[in-house]
């Protein structure tokens, strides 16, 4: 059973941004998503080719404006950027300068374009914020590496011993590392100067105008104090901000209204791989993800569960939960679930109708696989567009424009009214009308019965049909498909 936060620490007011709870996000890992071709003169993979370690795909951020078209096609009204920042590295979690956009990404230059052709379109930007480690080649690091104990940065890092050993695996690295990466120095964040340091990257940025921070590892900066401050700053420039974690599991202490506004919430990811892929899910593969292992469960089960994650939070933390399938950090889903595509389509209504901010991984749209890193950072195949999957890119823009327009799939209650063996139904509740979804795993059709129905006529968005409708009802739901009514529009 997940835990329920206590009446008596809740919040007394809201915590949380307004445009998170309306908000439907779009992921970009920016090496891979779409390369312009204005940015010259590197040594860079075929667009396409298999993913490498080490290797550059070339994608850029003017190649993300040039295809702005297609992420306002989806419906989706927020985009998370994987990192941006100068590195050496296709990922970029391993930092150089935070105060300069990547060059091969287009620079600062870049970055602004983006941030006014996004917000032109009605888009909020929210980067992603390494905040716990930089990397060998951040200055300050370089200069521990130049200078030894003499360094003028010596007390930025957690040094073990003399002399460091950066590169050389069979020698004692000399430094804290994260998880023993010696690519990575974590920083010594009880030092006030790299303190201020990071506040002011956070504070800065926001003043550029991005939206908010994803916070990676932030539980590895063990100090409340650290991120209590980081939010007061961030907040004192943009209170509409958004803050949201990289925790995987239960995120209490970063959640009681002084830190972060939300989490990444792999607490809804593995229940939809676990009983919408039930019958399909591939082990070896999740395991080797970030995943793990996920059991496969039934509908009573599931039920459940996701009853609980509405439960877990403050309701104004679990509105703004960053309800994701899979990520840059995982197998994708229809890798996951051993390609089926009726899986990954069942699990993206449930999550167009739950409670929190949907995010759509770039890719998954088209139906684009993956496995584990660098696997699931494929280059997005604009120019194969006979590979996409426009089934699942037509159901996607349906159940966000859906989402969009219906009040209730939004703000509205989450209750369960019927799990039993492979379907599930449930209702969306508000005083501005009731969305009503039907589930079926089944590999045959079935009637499922709805529960309660205001008396009106409704749409159902995934065939268009109308329905008269009033009190308990059946409806027959097709094989491994789902109904979503919304009230119909006037």
């Amino acid at each position: 059973m997940l835990a329920a936060i206590s009446p008596e620490v809740r919040p007394q007011q809201p915590v949380t941004p307004d445009w998170v709870k309306n908000a439907v996000f779009y992921q970009i890992f920016p090496d891979r998503f779409a390369r312009s071709g204005r940015v010259k003169g590197l040594n860079l993979q075929t667009w396409g080719d298999q993913p490498h370690f080490h290797q550059y795909m070339g994608g850029d951020l003017w190649g993300v404006i040039e295809k702005l078209d297609h992420i306002v096609s989806l419906g989706v009204n927020a985009i998370y950027f994987c990192p941006v920042f100068q590195s050496a590295s296709n990922h970029r979690y391993h930092t150089h300068d935070y105060y300069q956009v990547d060059p091969m990404l287009g620079g600062n230059e870049a970055l602004r374009a983006l941030i006014s052709a996004a917000h032109e379109r009605g888009l909020k930007v929210v980067l992603d914020g390494v905040f716990n480690h930089a990397s060998r080649g951040f200055f300050q690091f370089n200069d521990l590496l130049e200078q030894g104990d003499a360094s003028a940065y010596r007390d930025w890092f957690h040094v073990e011993g003399w002399p460091l050993s950066a590169y050389d695996d069979a020698r004692p690295a000399g430094y804290h590392a994260w998880w023993g990466n010696r690519a990575l120095p974590k920083f010594n964040t009880s030092n006030p100067a790299v303190r201020d340091f990071l506040w002011d990257i956070a504070e800065y940025w926001i003043k550029q105008g991005v939206d908010g921070w994803r916070l990676d590892v932030p539980n590895e900066i063990d100090d409340d104090s650290f991120w209590q401050e980081f939010r007061r700053r961030v907040k004192a420039v943009d209170p509409d901000a958004y803050i949201v974690g990289e925790i995987w599991g239960d995120a209490h202490r970063w959640l009681a209204g002084d830190q972060f506004d939300a989490v990444m919430n792999y607490h809804f990811t593995r229940p939809c791989l676990a009983f919408f892929g039930a019958h399909t899910l591939d082990h070896p593969m999740n395991e080797r993800s970030g995943t793990g292992f996920v059991p496969p469960i039934s509908a009573p089960e599931f039920g459940r569960r996701m009853t609980e994650v509405t439960q877990m939070y403050h309701p104004d933390v679990v509105a703004a939960q960053l309800n994701l399938l899979d990520s840059h950090d995982t197998a994708r889903y229809l890798t996951a679930v051993g390609g089926d595509a009726s899986a990954y389509r069942l699990a993206t209504i449930f999550q167009m109708t739950y409670v929190g901010a949907p995010c759509i991984y770039y890719g998954d749209e088209i139906g684009l696989p993956g496995g584990p890193d660098p696997d699931c950072r494929r280059a997005f195949p604009w120019d194969r567009q006979n590979e996409w999957d426009t089934a699942t890119l037509s159901l996607t823009r349906q159940l966000v424009q859906a989402r969009r327009s219906t009040v209730a799939l939004r703000h509205g209650t989450f209750d369960v009214t019927h799990a039993e063996g492979d379907q599930i139904a449930y209702t969306r509740a508000h005083a501005e009308g009731n969305a009503y979804v039907a589930l079926n795993c089944a590999q045959h059709a079935t009637r499922i019965p709805l529960a309660g129905v205001l008396p009106g006529t409704y749409t159902d968005v995934l065939t268009g049909h109308t329905l008269e409708l009033s009190g308990d009802t059946e409806i027959e739901v097709p094989a491994r498909s789902g109904l979503l009514l919304v009230p119909a529009q006037a």
